[in-house]
């Protein structure tokens, strides 16, 4: 049985060969995107037995994600494939300094998820379930179900992991952000970012975060995200700086699933607070080092000789 569950949405995202607007782009690479299996993926690499839970579509879309996905180690079967909705699709537009995302995904599988999908004997052994703020917001099918996997983690004793992951292209016209606060604050581990602090508690002020999280909340454990300048971890009772890991940045996205994916890695396998922080920000900062979302995402020896500072030769 899996040690951690992940539950969320994976499209096939399409990378241009090309930098500019995509009228002008004829090439695409086509890749894996979702935080929930990017956190999956991420982990695996690193040696956590996960289950990645979805509805892709009975299309060649959704059996790509599976293939891709399951190839890396993740436990897949129980995905649920269905013929009645299309898997969704993405592509990224990218040019100097930034990178833009357009979705096809209304309507899509995923969003398509309830109650009923979820399998109850997958909780009864695992350890912990990470969700994000992105699913409940795709439908309020999705909403449902994601109570459903709170609840039914309470009954059996997992740890909640929860990132707000705000993405306010899909809150179209609709304020979710009381909806993700509450989410947050029934979370063991809460990994945010300091931009999503604000948007949620009003602040940027570390010790106001945590004081938050901790007296409000259930949080146990929290990671604050500040992209290249590093992360702040703590708990009750500390507050650990860890500073950015070198890297040579060719695309941002999948750095903070990345840093999740290492941070919870390192829970999981008892590394303690400081350690778990400085495998996020390897994890995270060798994503960006690679165009897609997970190709960057480091094995066990890999983060082994990033943590003890070992030196690589290559010839």
């Amino acid at each position: 049985m899996p040690q951690m569950i992940t539950i969320g949405e994976t499209m096939a995202a399409f990378t241009p060969l090309a930098s500019g607007p995509l009228r002008y782009v004829a090439d695409f690479k086509m890749r894996i995107a979702g935080a929930e299996s990017n956190v999956a993926i991420g982990a695996a690499k690193l040696g956590v037995d996960v289950a990645w839970v979805s509805k892709l579509g009975e299309d060649e879309f959704g059996h790509f994600i599976c293939n891709q996905t399951r190839a890396e180690g993740v436990d897949c079967r129980h995905l649920i494939f269905t013929s009645e909705y299309p898997t969704g699709i993405m592509f990224k537009e990218t040019s100097a300094g930034e990178t833009k995302v357009f979705y096809y995904r209304a309507g899509s599988a995923a969003s398509h998820m309830t109650p009923e999908d979820l399998d109850e004997s997958l909780f009864s052994e695992a350890r912990l379930l990470h969700m994000t703020g992105i699913t409940p917001v795709l439908s309020d099918d999705c909403m449902a179900m994601t109570e459903q996997a709170f609840a039914l983690a309470a009954k059996h004793g997992l740890t909640i992991s929860f990132d707000p992951n705000i993405r306010k292209k899909l809150w179209k016209d609709k304020d979710y952000s009381g909806l993700i606060r509450d989410l947050t604050l029934k979370s063991q581990i809460v990994l945010l970012g300091l931009d999503e602090a604000e948007v949620l508690f009003q602040t940027r002020e570390i010790d106001g975060i945590v004081s938050v999280l901790c007296k409000e909340g259930n949080a146990s454990m929290i990671a604050i995200k500040d992209g290249g300048k590093g992360a702040i971890v703590a708990d009750r009772d500390q507050r650990i700086s860890i500073p950015p890991y070198p890297c040579k940045c060719i695309e941002p996205i999948g750095a903070g699933d990345g840093f999740n994916a290492g941070f919870l890695a390192g829970v999981l396998q008892g590394r303690g607070l400081e350690t778990a922080g400085k495998m996020g920000a390897v994890c995270g900062a060798l994503a960006t080092q690679t165009p897609g979302d997970v190709e960057g995402y480091p094995d066990c020896r890999q983060m082994e000789q990033a943590l003890s500072g070992t030196s690589v030769v290559y010839r």
